[in-house]
């Protein structure tokens, strides 16, 4: 084929050469007529000129559309030759014509004087059982169109966009096909934009390229100002703002006329983190990658792709927590057995770090020895092996499965702050810690360790240690890694979002899973679905937590129903919830946990994670013992999930059905405003009669003034009842609900 030429007029040039040519050679046999050479040389003109025109009729033709139900896609080339798109949710706008397109570092764009040189369309419909999950069965039903392009100028080269259109929303990604004149290439940006229909309502964080603990602000997309926070966070260890008007997914938007827009990406890998730049006055965002030490920002080989980019989209605010449209743009797992992966719970020392109780070092000075040329110890470590015991005890009394330890190893006393590659070893045990007693205590009682593997951002050590770092774990019979990354990147100049790091985290969950362990990653970058292909992946933070009630000024009531409409969406995050100490826990005047006890609970039902901590230290859980049976109960894995009530900054109400049996539970939370969250319990099984525990705010209960006071009521239910529960300020519920044995029959009925 030509170069440039469109695929429908191929057939047509190759016809009407061969009819030129045979033309020729007979005008030369007869005479030699000049005449008729003439002649046939203005009619290959005359095609030439046909062809060209076609393409630019090509361009300029009807959108090509694909579509799911409501949402609607259509892609088209304007005057230049660049790709544009457009969304659509029935009759309304989401995504008005939006420029498409990649720039090359030294070279020209991948964004305009393209040709369509063909589109291919194809339906999917398939169901698949993640390894574990909030529901037990995913559909993945879309329908996908796939444009390929090529650059009418020299060196013509190609790149394919392809479109998956869900009935919840649109992902696309660029894919570079095996071609003569690319092969090894540097993409200096990404020119994809998401042109907003209006001043949304956001919630947002700054773009930030080393940390997403920032809290999230609420206001209308044109008042975004990333700097202020930037400035005002000093208490985030490492970050780094570059753009005024950056801000980071996923990002969830509420248009005036009731649209709910999710923007993030799925799949990232071998490419860095896209963040995105707000055009104020316009409303139009354009993707804003993450650079790395030199500026660049991925370096690429053909055949290759970038990740998906994801537009969800729906009037009910409900949809946009249930969608499984990230987790669908993911590749199947690439662990064949997965039998090892188990989701747990599990209790830790430390909160009691966190809190300043104890320290994750062992002492206070390095340089200061004993007279046998030891280090003396400060008398305030948290993980000996005496404390370590205790909690493997409270752990195995209440059924707890695992325990994680942080400041086992040497190397705390200058971890962080230094920027040096080489704190830890993540094999050397400080002098009161018994790695041997302590794992044959735990193998004793039945509780599973876990370890923790904080590297203070030195991936490189980390990278040369991991081996050694894993075979340590299974050795000792830990099941999972908790690791981290406070700290500046070494690579020095790398930044924790960019693509070296992305890399590097695959890299761990690869090498966890050829160990057999499971990984909880601290400090990366946001998820974006991969735990379907490394489902031994099973958490992240990459998010403000509930420690920052313990260090710094707190989580605004309000924040932990935004976190499922922007954190969450990506996969499961270690909040570590569960504090019943709300107050007195610091030396800090007026420092508290912004949530009463009873939404603690609830959030181990809103905030979903197949390994959830009870993040408070035992002492404070013996005291409320009533309340923490619902810690013991609460299931970590899910045969199916409803989104009972939802409205993203005000309130969630979520219900879930415990994975291999008949057990449910709910969790309703506010934000700073009391509220009555109605609930009906029609997904339970018809004809038949179920108690619910209830686990509510008390009358008198509010998040400031009195936040440890709940009450805990029992009652039969069954599928036509409604709970009525009255949420406090800052406050919750949490729901258990079990099929009714004989015995309890005789209990009261709900009303």
């Amino acid at each position: 084929m030509t170069p440039g030429m469109p695929v429908y007029a191929t057939g047509f040039f190759k016809y009407y050469i061969k009819k030129l040519k045979y033309s020729l050679i007979m005008s030369r046999l007869v005479a030699k007529n000049q005449v008729i050479i003439l002649r046939m040389k203005k009619i290959f003109i005359f095609l030439l000129c046909l062809i060209i025109c076609s393409g630019t009729k090509a361009r300029d033709g009807e959108p090509i559309k694909a579509a799911m139900d409501k949402v609607q896609l259509a892609f088209n080339l304007d005057d230049s030759g660049s790709p544009v798109y457009s969304v659509n949710y029935g009759d309304k706008a989401v995504i008005k014509p939006s420029h498409m397109g990649i720039k090359l570092l030294d070279d020209s764009s991948f964004d305009k004087h393209f040709t369509i040189l063909k589109t291919e369309h194809k339906t999917v419909d398939e169901t698949w059982d993640p390894v574990w999950g909030e529901v037990s069965h995913i559909r993945n039903h879309y329908e996908q169109m796939t444009v390929h392009l090529q650059q009418q100028n020299l060196p013509h080269r190609l790149i394919d966009i392809v479109f998956r259109v869900f009935d919840d929303g649109v992902g696309f990604r660029y894919e570079f096909p095996m071609q003569p004149n690319l092969q090894y290439f540097v993409v200096s940006d990404e020119l994809t934009e998401f042109a907003l229909t209006g001043d949304n309502k956001t919630f947002w964080i700054p773009g930030d390229y080393d940390s997403n603990e920032y809290p999230y602000t609420t206001s209308p997309i044109s008042q975004v100002d990333a700097s202020v926070l930037y400035k005002s966070e000093a208490e985030i260890a490492v970050r780094f703002v570059p753009d005024k008007y950056g801000i980071q997914t996923p990002l969830m938007m509420k248009t005036a006329d009731g649209l709910y827009i999710n923007i993030h990406e799925a799949a990232l890998q071998n490419y860095t983190s896209m963040q995105l730049h707000v055009d104020t006055k316009t409303y139009k965002l354009t993707a804003n990658l993450v650079a790395d030490a030199v500026g660049n920002k991925a370096y690429m080989r053909t055949p290759c792709h970038t990740p998906w980019r994801t537009i969800i989209v729906s009037d009910k605010a409900g949809d946009i927590l249930a969608s499984k449209m990230i987790l669908n743009l993911n590749e199947p797992s690439k662990i064949s057995n997965t039998s090892w992966i188990k989701p747990m719970k599990f209790v830790g020392v430390w909160w009691e770090m966190q809190t300043g109780k104890s320290t994750w070092s062992y002492t206070d000075n390095l340089d200061v020895k004993d007279a046998n040329g030891k280090l003396i110890p400060s008398g305030k470590h948290g993980a000996t092996t005496a404390n370590v015991k205790r909690y493997i005890d409270f752990a195995a009394k209440n059924s707890i499965q695992g325990l994680l330890v942080e400041g086992w190893n040497a190397g705390w006393e200058e971890w962080f702050g230094h920027w040096t590659e080489k704190p830890f070893d993540f094999v050397t045990p400080y002098p009161d810690f018994d790695i041997k007693a302590i794992t044959s205590y735990a193998a004793f009682k039945g509780v599973k360790m876990i370890m923790h593997n904080e590297t203070s951002g030195g991936a490189t050590n980390y990278e040369r240690q991991m081996d050694t770092a894993f075979k340590f774990m299974k050795s000792y019979g830990y099941v999972a890694v908790k690791t981290g990354y406070v700290g500046k990147i070494i690579p020095r100049g790398e930044h924790h979002d960019d693509q070296w790091m992305i890399d590097h985290y695959v890299r761990v969950a690869q090498k966890a899973a050829q160990y057999g362990i499971m990984l909880d990653a601290h400090e990366p970058v946001r998820p974006t679905g991969l735990q379907r292909t490394y489902p031994n992946w099973m958490a992240c933070e990459a998010g403000r937590g509930n420690e920052y009630n313990a260090f710094g000024n707190g989580n605004n009531p309000d924040h932990e129903t935004i976190m499922p409409f922007t954190r969450f969406m990506g996969g499961p995050m270690d909040y570590t919830p569960g504090i019943f100490r709300i107050k007195g826990y610091s030396t800090v005047p007026g420092r508290q946990v912004h949530t009463t006890l009873a939404k603690q609970l609830a959030l181990y039902v809103v905030l979903y994670s197949p390994i959830q901590m009870a993040a408070d230290i035992p002492d404070n859980y013996e005291k409320h013992m009533d309340a923490f049976q619902f810690i013991k109960d609460v299931a970590v894995d899910w045969d199916d999930t409803k989104i009972v009530e939802a409205e993203p900054g005000e309130y969630i109400t979520t219900a879930r059905k415990e994975k291999g049996t008949a057990n449910w539970f709910v969790g309703a939370i506010t934000n700073q405003n009391a509220r009555n969250a109605t609930i009906p319990l029609d997904f339970l099984d018809k004809e038949k009669k179920y108690v619910a525990i209830i686990y509510a705010d008390a009358d008198d209960a509010d998040w400031q003034n009195n936040p440890e006071a709940y009450k805990i009521t029992k009652f039969l239910v069954n599928a036509d009842t409604k709970l009525n529960l009255k949420l406090a300020n800052g406050g919750g519920a949490a729901v258990s609900i079990s099929p009714a044995a004989s015995e309890e029959n005789g209990l009261q009925l709900y009303k």
